[in-house]
Order: structure tokens, then sequence, then C-alpha cells
């Protein structure tokens, strides 16, 4: 069952990079990268539960920081540099 559930997990990622790549939108692109990160650390859960190492956890929830991090700079990035382009104040 956990291995179904890793494939499943597996497919679900493919399908968030094709939406990345294809997305109309920056924050289309932007959602679909997070939701790539926040599938990874679930796969590395089940990875970490299939192997018997429960380490595994660990380097998912510093995955999930990061991912988290990342994303908010990334929105913040976008949110100012659009403020600058109309010419509006911060």
């Amino acid at each position: 069952m956990l291995i179904a559930s890793a494939v499943a997990i597996l497919v679900v990622m493919v399908m968030a990079i094709v939406r990345a790549l294809l997305g109309p939108t920056i924050y289309d692109r932007i959602l679909a990268v997070n939701l790539f990160g926040t599938k990874t650390v679930l796969l590395i859960a089940v990875i970490g539960f299939l192997f018997g190492r429960p380490d595994f956890l660990d380097i998912a929830l510093v995955y999930a920081l990061i991912n988290f991090i990342s994303i908010v700079g990334v929105l913040r990035y976008f949110e100012y540099s659009h403020s600058e382009e109309e010419g509006g104040s911060l």
C-alpha cells in the first residue's frame, strides 16, 4: 500500500512540473512549484517509512521549512517588482 502511495505521489509531482512549465500566469507556476515541494516532503516521509528510517522525517521537515521560506521570498520578489513597474509606492 505504501508503494502505491509513493507511485501516486510521483504521478502528482509530474503533473505539478507540467503545470509549472505550462502555467498561464506566474502565480500558477509558483503554486505548482509549491505543490511539488509539498509532495516531495510527503515522498521523503513515505520513503523513510518504507525503509524503516525515521530520521528521514527530520529531513522532510527541514525541506518543508526551506520550501515555505523560498516560496514566500519568491512571492515577495514578484510582488515588489510588479509594484515598481507600475510606479506605485511600497
